[in-house]
């Protein structure tokens, strides 16, 4: 049985005694607060026209997003009317959540060993959708290649935003870090 007050993710125990030698030998960095570090994951789901018609799923997005990540999911309300698209004011949109620490941790692990090889003709991620400040952006197509989404029970398949955030300050520092997780890239 995990005694959960010792445990820690595997990938942050793997960050603590590999990746950090492996970037500082790399990159030549002097101090250990130059290392790159995983700083949050921030996933969202937008549900766009789908909530415009119909408030329950904005509900369903939630609860989906919440399984994911294991966190509570926040609904993200317009900010202001837009009368050609048929949103008022204060209208739930869509559902975002942001994770810290070990729970971001083990996001990543199950993204990277079980959800990413799940998705269909899947090639690897774009090794170039970093944004110049070492922070990296992808999307999936369905959120149903989680394991903790039960197929059966989805009455909509919503495409997601994941957004890792590191303390890299280029984006070659950045891609050297997703890649000692083994973040799989296709270039």
């Amino acid at each position: 049985m995990l005694d959960a007050a010792n445990y820690t993710p595997r990938l942050k125990s793997l960050y603590r005694d590999e990746i950090r030698a492996a970037l500082r030998e790399e990159f030549g960095y002097r101090n250990d607060m130059q290392i790159p570090r995983l700083e949050k994951i921030v996933l969202n789901i937008g549900c766009g026209s789908e909530a415009v018609k119909d408030s329950k799923k904005v509900k369903s997005a939630q609860e989906d997003l919440t399984l994911i990540a294991g966190q509570k999911a926040v609904i993200n309300k317009a900010k202001k009317s837009i009368a050609g698209f048929r949103v008022r004011e204060g209208m739930p949109l869509g559902v975002k959540v942001t994770l810290r620490g070990d729970r971001m941790y083990e996001f990543l692990d199950r993204l990277i060993t079980i959800a990413l090889p799940r998705v269909r003709d899947f090639r690897g991620v774009k090794g170039s959708a970093f944004d110049g400040r070492g922070n990296y952006a992808m999307g999936l197509k369905e959120h149903i290649v989680f394991p903790e989404i039960d197929f059966d029970k989805v009455d909509e398949v919503w495409g997601m935003d994941i957004v890792i955030t590191t303390t890299a300050k280029t984006d070659a520092e950045a891609k050297a870090l997703l890649k000692h997780f083994n973040m799989p890239f296709n270039s």
